[in-house]
């Protein structure tokens, strides 16, 4: 991956007063109610640009570029004065524990997907046609490509760590209490030694594909030598931070479900154990005797899908041997038949409820659950007011599956990765 520095655009305290309160989540992540309180908070957030309303029937694009002009116009956006590397450094905790990410910005080539670069998700058209009415109305990229790479000596991680030492560019603490810490590296030999680290490499998309390929038509659409590199973060593969959490699958809508009929189809494939409960405090006991039950079974090498149809119990099914899955997706890699998820897709949802990719992909009759916050237990909650009929349980797919399934050239089944905390947007922006 050809990488270079860049002298990016960020907010500037003396007009915007706390910088921290004008950047904002991904702007998939942002729903209406979001993005009224992100534009409340101060009239120069970043969800202005990224996450454009239609005011008065007028072009929601070019009401966008409007404000990012303004932004600039007015000072609210100020270009640094020298080449940087921007050190990104979030702070946060998972079920009591705390983790670092440390990353880097920076400005990276594009390419088509290949040697250098490798995707590990499909994208849909809808939203590469949003960001890219965007990009050629702003000609700016301001939401950030999330990219892993390999740093196994830690030769970037010890400049990045050092970086975090030095004065801080913005502090800002989100609604998740993830703190976002920014920082500049302008040292000649560092950055040069960062740029080198990166150029031979193998670089994994983890989260912006959409914004990845979106890049790609906007330069080919333009020959703009300068739309030819994009803003990106760099995250080490290696990196104690770099946490993937499950996303779990919430069914609905099935005709004339059964829980008993599908766990009796099951048990020609899977190993079955019921983990029964008679009441609130059993049933809690039971989830959290699934979660270690399946986490204990991947370490032995296990392929496991947890359960929950609100009948009295949990359940842990555990795929007796591979052949299955190899017969079920004969044109896939190994290392993609091998997937939890590809597995519960496959297996499960395609061959015994009839779910295929076409209502995988409308998510007619599955939703995707992140396990973060609330989320697992509102899902376990909709199951039990049946306004869903099941709830399928997942582990983490670890950063090497992404890797391995990346590197055979394959796309993973949707939904498969959930890297937390997201990137943030607005920390600096780039201009075309």
């Amino acid at each position: 991956m050809e990488l270079k520095p860049f002298r990016g655009y960020r907010y500037n305290p003396e007009l915007v007063g706390d910088a921290s309160q004008c950047i904002a989540p991904p702007y998939d992540v942002i729903d209406t109610h979001l993005r009224q309180i992100l534009c409340q908070q101060s009239p120069y957030n970043i969800a202005h640009v990224t996450k454009p309303l239609s005011d008065n029937n007028a072009d929601p694009y070019a009401q966008a570029a409007q404000h990012l002009q303004s932004f600039i116009q007015k000072g609210a956006l100020k270009q640094d004065p020298r080449d940087t590397i921007y050190v990104y450094a979030q702070d946060f905790d998972i079920q009591g524990q705390n983790f670092r990410r440390t990353g880097f910005i920076a400005l990276g080539r594009l390419e088509p997907y290949g040697d250098n670069i490798r995707p590990h998700e499909h994208t849909l058209d809808g939203p590469k046609a949003d960001r890219l009415n965007l990009t050629r109305a702003t000609k700016s990229q301001i939401g950030q490509i999330f990219m892993l790479y390999d740093d196994p000596n830690d030769t970037v991680e010890h400049i990045l760590t050092q970086a975090c030492t030095g004065s801080q560019l913005l502090c800002h603490q989100d609604d998740d209490n993830v703190k976002h810490r920014l920082f500049a590296l302008t040292d000649p030999q560092h950055i040069d030694t960062v740029v080198q680290a990166l150029k031979n490499q193998t670089t994994f998309i983890a989260d912006g594909h959409h914004r990845y390929e979106t890049a790609l038509n906007y330069f080919e659409e333009t020959n703009n030598p300068n739309a030819a590199w994009q803003l990106m973060t760099f995250v080490n593969f290696r990196n104690p931070g770099l946490l993937v959490l499950p996303t779990h699958r919430l069914i609905k809508n099935l005709p004339d479900f059964a829980p008993s009929t599908l766990i009796g189809r099951m048990n020609e494939l899977f190993d079955v154990a019921w983990l029964r409960y008679d009441d609130d405090v059993q049933k809690a006991q039971r989830l959290a005797d699934m979660l270690e039950g399946m986490a204990q079974q991947t370490q032995l090498g296990e392929h496991v899908i947890g359960m929950y149809f609100n009948d009295g119990a949990f359940y842990l099914a555990t795929l007796r041997d591979t052949a299955p899955i190899k017969k079920a997706a004969p044109d896939h890699s190994h290392a993609w038949q091998t997937l939890d998820v590809a597995i519960l897709h496959k297996l499960v949802l395609e061959k015994l409820l009839a779910i295929d990719s076409a209502a995988l992909a409308a998510q007619s009759h599955v939703e995707y659950i992140k396990d973060f916050g609330h989320a697992r237990d509102d899902a376990l909650d909709a199951v039990d007011r049946q306004d869903a009929q099941g709830l399928f349980f997942l582990n983490p797919t670890p950063p090497e599956q992404v890797q391995a399934v990346a590197h055979a050239g394959e796309r993973m089944p949707q939904k498969s990765t959930f890297f937390h905390p997201k990137v943030f947007s607005g920390l600096v922006v780039r201009m075309i």
